[in-house]
Order: C-alpha cells, then sequence, then structure tokens
C-alpha cells in the first residue's frame, strides 16, 4: 500500500470515526423515571390531581396493600381483600421531586379519615403512601411528622406509610375515568 493511500485510509477511519462520535453526541440522554404509589380514596380523583402534576409522566389506576392476586373492582370494593384504590405515579425526577409528590398528595386527602375519604368509605378507601425506596419511606415519614406538628393541620393523621408490594392495574374503564367521563366525573366529585 502506497503512503498516498494509507494516508487516505487513515483520513477516512478518522472521519467515519468522528461521524460516529457526532451521532452519539446527538443522542439525547434517556429520561429517568421514578415510580410513587398514593392511596388516596377513589384513584378516580387521586389520578386527576397527580395528572396535573408537571413532571408527572404517567398514572395507573389499581390495587396495593393487599392479599389477594389480580384482585377484580367488585372484590376490592366489597371488602375483604386488604387492597386500597390506589395510584401509581411516574415521574421524571428532574422536574418534579417525590418531596413535591408528597405535597400534592396531602393536599388531595382528609389525613384524618381512617376509614376512608370524602364520601367513599370503606377499608379500600384508606389513604397511605407506599414507598418504594428507604428514600421514599425517609422522606413520607417527615413529611407526615411534619403535618403532625403544624398547629394549622387536622388531626390526629391517621394515614399509614407502607411498603409498596405487587400493585395490580385496575380495569381499562377506570383508567383516565375524568377524562373518559368528563360528566359522570364531575357529578361524581361534587
Amino acid at each position: 500500500m502506497t503512503v498516498f493511500a494509507r494516508s487516505l485510509a487513515a483520513l477516512l477511519l478518522l472521519a467515519a470515526a468522528t461521524a460516529v462520535q457526532a451521532e452519539e453526541a446527538s443522542v439525547p440522554e434517556p429520561m429517568q423515571v421514578e415510580t410513587a404509589v398514593f392511596a388516596g380514596g377513589c384513584f378516580w380523583c387521586v389520578e386527576e390531581a397527580f395528572d396535573e402534576v408537571e413532571g408527572v409522566l404517567a398514572t395507573t389506576s389499581g390495587y396495593t396493600g393487599g392479599d389477594v392476586e389480580n384482585p377484580s373492582y367488585e372484590q376490592v370494593s366489597a371488602g375483604g381483600t386488604g387492597h386500597y384504590e390506589a395510584v401509581r405515579v411516574r415521574y421524571d425526577p428532574e422536574v418534579v421531586s417525590y418531596d413535591s409528590l408528597l405535597e400534592t398528595f396531602w393536599h388531595n386527602v382528609d389525613p384524618t379519615d381512617p376509614d376512608g375519604q370524602f364520601c367513599d368509605q370503606g377499608s379500600s378507601y384508606r389513604s397511605a403512601i407506599f414507598w418504594r425506596t428507604p428514600a421514599q419511606r425517609e422522606q413520607a415519614e417527615a413529611s407526615k411528622a411534619a403535618l403532625e406538628q403544624d398547629p394549622d393541620a387536622p388531626s390526629p393523621v391517621t394515614t399509614e406509610i407502607l411498603r409498596a408490594g405487587a400493585f395490580y392495574e385496575a380495569e381499562d374503564y377506570h383508567q383516565d375515568y375524568y377524562r373518559k367521563n368528563p360528566l359522570r366525573y364531575r357529578f361524581y366529585k361534587t
């Protein structure tokens, strides 16, 4: 191979490597997604509250906290499964913090009702924060302690802080209910 051919080959390899580096640099970093789980009465209302938060990527209504696998709405609402109606929140921690999500939670529940939330009463409507990591547990406990120490807040705070377990998605007709059925939802919520 001549000197010219070697130089040309080296230049072509350098150009190809530079093109690959430029292409890799233009690919955005994948978004980090974290998950939080909250129970605050009817999951339709909890879902709507979190969907309004900037940085929340998706919400899913479902059941958690009980001992029946793949429960149905009828089973959970009848009682005896131990499940809560809950919402799984997927969020971008670069945009919204877990502490901000906790704040949204506390502003949308009655933390003093051990038997449900507002017009929804029964074990499946109890409020709870389901922690997925030790950091979430610490933050949830700190937020609850701050609420308990606030002289203007209602008391006693009965909302539980529990370790997250299996989360079972609710039936399709429950997902985004407030969007799919705005008139019925507005009547239900008022």
